[in-house]
């Protein structure tokens, strides 16, 4: 079964931008190369989307593939396909990676053993229920990701969530 989904590296130094590329190659099994426009929001780095089509589980070697990149800052997405949810992995050089199940409409499924967990924590005061939950759906990542996310004037611009 194939899926689709889009990488969007946010931010690479120019040095590691052909490395990029050979990593997502070496997943994909084909040339690839990239379109990269500069990142405004950190100079001297560059940003670049790239849509693909593979294997469910091709977003998690994407994601293995680039994660632990001293600054680099990426988002990989997969679709939900008839046999396996989506997916999405966003990662910076302070965070590290974070891994979310999403469903067809692009929300975050947290399992319920995490939100027990979760919960378990809270309740013997080990930490914050909320601050909890803002890190089952990825909120530390979004805060961090997204300046990086605009591209700048007059570069396209994708949005990873439609409001539904």
């Amino acid at each position: 079964m194939t899926t689709r989904g889009v990488l969007y590296v946010h931010s690479a130094p120019r040095a590691l931008c052909p490395h990029v590329e050979w990593a997502v190659a070496g997943v994909l099994g084909v040339r690839v190369q990239l379109d990269w426009i500069r990142q405004p929001a950190s100079p001297g780095t560059w940003r670049s989307e790239f849509s693909w089509k593979g294997r469910v589980g091709t977003a998690s070697q994407l994601a293995s593939a680039l994660r632990g990149w001293d600054m680099l800052r990426f988002e990989v997405t997969a679709e939900p396909c008839p046999t396996a949810e989506g997916e999405r992995y966003s990662s910076t050089p302070g965070l590290g990676i974070f891994h979310a199940v999403t469903g067809m409409h692009g929300d975050i499924l947290i399992p319920e053993d995490r939100l027990r967990a979760a919960l378990a924590r809270s309740t013997r005061g080990e930490s914050d229920l909320e601050a909890e939950i803002a890190s089952l759906l990825g909120k530390p990542w979004d805060d961090e990701l997204e300046s990086f996310r605009h591209a700048g004037e007059g570069a396209p611009v994708r949005w990873l969530h439609q409001v539904v």
